[in-house]
């Protein structure tokens, strides 16, 4: 095509000319530091969300680390429009986690209030969900859990205010007797996954696992 010939796809970390399908290089694919958790098994993102809350099982595909290529690409996706990359993080998931005979039954992101999915045209998760709902053959659904306050980007809060998340969000409609994936970005302190959790588990008899693209361990 003309388009790919005059503005072709590049690298996001060292600008090579690349496949329009591709987020980097096949050199800097390696310096992506993927964490090889085990879904089933004691990891670190679960050892922090039994400080909040009830976890069945729990996946982090990359490492958040300061500095990183990691970093670089989920705040690309956040940030800088690139939300193809969604896309891209839902493949690599695919090509290391498998759910055996233990499916969850339901898909659900963590929602952006109204004002900052206006503010920045798509969600970053939905397209990642979306990805991964088609691969699995679980259905997702972006309208069980509605984020009620607006407030500014977590990179942008100090710890103190991460923290505050007293009726962030609520459900929408009743759910009970579910196994639920929750999907979000980054686990940081937990406190956001923490939130929406309990909405889930006190709207009945649910269970609910944890699925982030990165985790800053």
């Amino acid at each position: 095509m003309i388009l790919d010939l005059l503005f072709p796809n590049r690298c996001i970390h060292c600008n090579r000319i690349i496949d329009s399908e591709l987020l980097v290089c096949d050199l800097c694919f390696s310096q992506i530091h993927f964490t090889h958790y085990n879904y089933f098994e004691n990891n670190p993102v679960k050892e922090k969300c039994l400080l909040f809350f009830p976890v069945e099982n729990t996946f982090a595909l990359i490492q958040f680390e300061e500095e990183s290529l990691s970093r670089k690409i989920i705040h690309d996706l956040k940030y800088r429009s690139r939300e193809k990359a969604g896309k891209i993080l839902a493949e690599w998931t695919t090509e290391r986690l498998e759910f055996e005979d233990e499916k969850p039954d339901l898909l659900v992101s963590v929602p952006l209030h109204p004002k900052k999915l206006k503010e920045r045209g798509y969600n970053q998760l939905h397209l990642f969900t979306e990805t991964l709902s088609s691969y699995y053959k679980i259905p997702f659904d972006h309208q069980l859990i509605k984020r009620n306050h607006y407030s500014k980007a977590q990179a942008l809060k100090d710890k103190k205010h991460r923290l505050e998340s007293i009726n962030t969000f609520s459900a929408t409609y009743p759910i009970t007797g579910k196994h639920i994936l929750l999907i979000d970005d980054v686990f940081t302190t937990g406190n956001t996954i923490s939130s929406v959790a309990w909405e889930i588990l006190n709207a009945g008899n649910n269970k609910v696992s944890v699925l982030v693209m990165a985790v800053d361990v």
